[in-house]
């Protein structure tokens, strides 16, 4: 069995657990830890070190995976969503580093999402081109084609009709406007049916928190690619992170 801490900090919590990433299994408690209000980076990084310590801790040789809500490139985030914009060019993965006293894999938690549907849930089994979107606050994405993952898509910021996506058709937006299911499946359509032209993908997998009620809406669009809800929710995260911190 192979061990690995993930941690996934997000705009209001702070999630973290052990995985066994060779079954996607949670070996430790599942913590959580509510997200700094001012979201400034000395602030999250002294919560995790909370969050370890409420483990009980983890040996020296377990590798650690952190999934954020930011574009990552080599380990500097490159924008910040729900969180103070200090992020923004902090070469985010050292400043862990040095706060934990190890090296860490850091990762964008829509990547993170989506290799861990494509190892643990949904896509298990799935070759080819994976594209998973979030809908939440926003729409987020990742693309895994064969198990490799593509980072930092940003699909949610796509221009449609002169704005980007994630404002029409993100979860977010049809609360804001009072949509019907039905209302908001035709944006979801006008989404889902651009993304297809771009990348034409194996599979679409859904995420979010509104994917529990993906029978309200995933039924509504008729699209040439499957579609089908993601399986992990709230563990997505944690299980990406931890698993692409281990080394192949």
């Amino acid at each position: 069995m192979t061990q690995a801490l993930g941690i996934d900090i997000g705009g209001t919590g702070i999630k973290g657990a052990i995985v066994d990433t060779d079954t996607g299994k949670l070996v430790s408690e599942r913590m959580k830890i509510a997200t700094p209000k001012s979201g400034k980076p000395d602030a999250i990084v002294k919560v995790v070190i909370e969050l370890i310590e409420k483990l009980g801790g983890i040996p020296e040789s377990m590798p650690v995976g952190v999934c954020f809500p930011a574009i990552v490139r080599n380990g500097k985030t490159m924008s910040a969503a729900n969180i103070s914009k200090e992020w923004i060019g902090l070469e985010a993965e050292t400043l862990f580093e040095k706060a934990l006293g190890r090296d860490i894999h850091f990762v964008n938690d829509a990547d993170a999402a989506g290799v861990a549907e494509v190892r643990y849930g949904a896509a298990k089994g799935v070759s080819g081109l994976i594209l998973l979107t979030t809908l939440g606050t926003g729409i987020g994405s990742a693309l895994i084609y064969n198990g490799t993952l593509v980072p930092n898509s940003e699909l949610g910021h796509l221009t449609i009709g002169r704005r980007d996506a994630e404002k029409g058709a993100s979860f977010s937006a049809k609360e804001r406007q009072r949509l019907s299911w039905k209302a908001w499946a035709k944006r979801l359509q006008r989404y889902y049916t651009h993304l297809e032209l771009l990348f034409s993908p194996d599979l679409f997998l859904v995420g979010g928190g509104v994917s529990k009620s993906y029978e309200k809406f995933l039924p509504l669009l008729k699209l040439k690619t499957p579609i089908v809800p993601a399986k992990l929710r709230n563990n997505a995260g944690i299980l990406g992170a931890a698993a692409l911190a281990v080394k192949e």
